[in-house]
């Protein structure tokens, strides 16, 4: 009789062991708007970073970019998660001095400029929790057009002769944000 118990006793941990096994094994599928990063600098080689953007790359996907980033409306630079930045050291947004630390960076569209808004509060989604008395810093660019067409919301940092920019494109729209030291 003792040695039916422990069978029956290490059976069922087995079988308890198993199934959790099992489940904690089961993968979510990929992300329809794929989570990427650009930094300042680029090169992989310099580990000394001094912006990072973290955003979700949306595709236009036979949609119009209007109806994905409204005009006149926040829009959470991305997809999915609002887009966060990250400052190793402080910058100048326009006249504003940016301190480090982590902040999320939402954009108002409009025809023919882009307000960039630097916000406080992170670890967001989207635009719905979005609070304006939380801005740090904002800063309205032009829009120019380009000839080619992105698919995929991209974002890359280049250096000019006085800035790093932060440069994003989508569809034919390009936008280009300065930050000094």
């Amino acid at each position: 009789m003792k040695k039916s118990t422990l069978f029956t006793t290490v059976m069922l941990a087995f079988t308890m062991l198993l199934s959790f096994n099992a489940k904690a094994q089961v993968f979510p599928g990929l992300d329809k708007s794929p989570m990427d990063v650009a930094s300042f600098p680029n090169d992989y080689k310099n580990p000394s970073k001094i912006v990072k953007v973290t955003y979700s790359r949306p595709q236009l996907k036979g949609r119009s970019l209007s109806e994905l980033a409204p005009l006149g409306k926040v829009w959470r630079t991305g997809a999915n998660e609002a887009t966060e930045i990250t400052f190793y050291k402080e910058l100048n947004f326009g006249q504003t001095k940016i301190q480090a630390g982590t902040y999320t960076l939402y954009t108002i569209p409009s025809e023919s400029t882009c307000t960039i808004i630097i916000n406080k509060d992170t670890n967001v989604w989207g635009a719905y929790f979005y609070k304006p008395e939380n801005d740090v810093a904002r800063l309205t660019v032009p829009v120019t057009q380009a000839n080619d067409a992105l698919e995929a919301f991209s974002m890359v940092f280049t250096k000019s002769d006085n800035a790093i920019v932060l440069n994003m494109g989508w569809d034919n729209v390009r936008v280009a944000i300065p930050f000094t030291e």
